[in-house]
């Protein structure tokens, strides 16, 4: 979304317009919500003119959802974002399932012994979705706050669920995957993702090698649960300085381990 011409956050004159139909007004809604979340801070112009709609629809959304806390409003700078009320409904996916809380002490045991970010993640739709995220007190570190996406080829927790796939939905996920290039090292095609697929049922543990971000790895293992589906991935993020070919089999072998560790708390055998 280009900013170049910034306006005030509320029209000065809405025109009264009957309200849209009930699906129409939730997608417009829904919209609106994804739209500030991707972006911080968002004037009523900009989320218009992206969006494609009239500052009027825009602005009867906006204060729907502003009455409701779902969205909030800077008054000095006139720009849009997600409220308090957005974060406690998103919040209630945590709740419903007891992965993050379960691997809290895990993911912290991770920082202490790389010294790097750890993080955790689950599929959602072809992508992972970062649910939580253990920071390291570096000044230079990895940040991936809860509720980014990354697609599956180009994250460690993404290949270490590839890598539990069967061959049937590893076959049907690589007839439909875009292969994203972020960096030169970022997976290409599907040859190259089953290679790497093999390589990490043998190891245990997958690398993200600069593959989204020029200058960090990633080194992850996927958890398991009950039933043995792989149902989430545990990662540490760095800096390749402090995260060189050297550490990587020891580091791979902390969450191979840690893996395990959630798997069993979730009644993995």
């Amino acid at each position: 979304m280009e900013k170049q011409i910034r306006r005030r956050g509320r029209p000065k004159n809405i025109v009264p317009t009957q309200p849209a139909g009930g699906i129409q007004s939730l997608d417009r809604a829904l919209d609106v919500l994804e739209a500030l979340a991707k972006h911080d801070g968002v004037t009523l112009t900009e989320l218009s003119d992206h969006l494609r709609q009239s500052t009027a629809t825009m602005h009867r959304v906006l204060a729907s959802l502003e009455r409701r806390q779902y969205v909030e409003i800077n008054p000095e700078r006139q720009e849009w974002f997600v409220g308090p009320e957005a974060f406690r409904l998103g919040s209630a996916f945590l709740r419903h399932t007891n992965i993050v809380e379960r691997s809290r002490s895990v993911m912290r045991d991770l920082v202490a012994k790389t010294g790097e970010t750890s993080n955790l993640g689950v599929e959602r739709e072809g992508v992972v979705l970062f649910v939580s995220q253990m920071e390291t007190p570096e000044t230079i570190r990895a940040f991936i706050p809860p509720g980014t996406k990354s697609p599956l080829h180009a994250s460690g927790i993404g290949k270490a669920l590839l890598s539990s796939f069967d061959d049937a939905r590893l076959d049907r996920f690589v007839k439909t995957a875009r292969f994203t290039r972020f960096t030169e090292r970022t997976i290409a095609n599907p040859e190259q993702l089953r290679a790497v697929v093999e390589q990490i049922r043998v190891t245990g543990y997958a690398l993200d090698d600069e593959e989204r971000t020029v200058g960090m790895r990633c080194v992850a293992a996927a958890i398991h649960d009950a039933s043995g589906e792989a149902v989430a991935g545990i990662s540490i993020s760095g800096p390749t300085i402090r995260i060189p070919d050297a550490k990587i089999q020891q580091i791979g072998a902390w969450l191979t381990s840690a893996a395990k560790d959630v798997s069993r708390r979730l009644g993995a055998a």
